[in-house]
């Protein structure tokens, strides 16, 4: 097997999800795309292990490895989405950062309604 096509491959998943994670603004999207620079990333750990008859087979071992690290990333990451989805109702990036902003110059802007909210509760 020729060491070139897995490359390839693996370099032409990376860059569709470096794109997706540089175009899109849905943020389960954006969660998709990094799975996809992960496994292109998978797929060369293989591809060199293969390629260099590594008898220990660590490159294997590393894919396993960041298998696992990438199903914890996607089950915090979904569940951070969706947390913001319920309190925000969407999961659009650039809408989350400008209500963050506005959020925070109306807590600037209004100190007393602070103080009631503090003192009511």
């Amino acid at each position: 097997m020729h060491l070139a096509y897995p490359a390839v491959l693996a370099v032409l998943l990376f860059c569709v999800g470096l794109y997706g994670v540089l175009a899109r603004r849905n943020a389960i999207l954006v969660l998709m795309s990094v799975e996809l620079m992960l496994n292109a990333v998978n797929l060369n750990l293989v591809a060199f292990d293969v390629w260099l008859r590594d008898t220990l087979h660590s490159g294997q071992a590393l894919t396993l490895f960041t298998i696992a690290i990438a199903a914890a990333e996607i089950g915090i990451g979904l569940a951070i989405v969706l947390a913001v989805y319920r309190n925000r109702g969407t999961s659009d990036i650039d809408r989350l950062r400008d209500t963050a902003e506005t959020d925070e110059a109306e807590v600037n802007e209004s100190p007393g309604k602070t103080k009631k909210a503090e003192a009511s509760t």
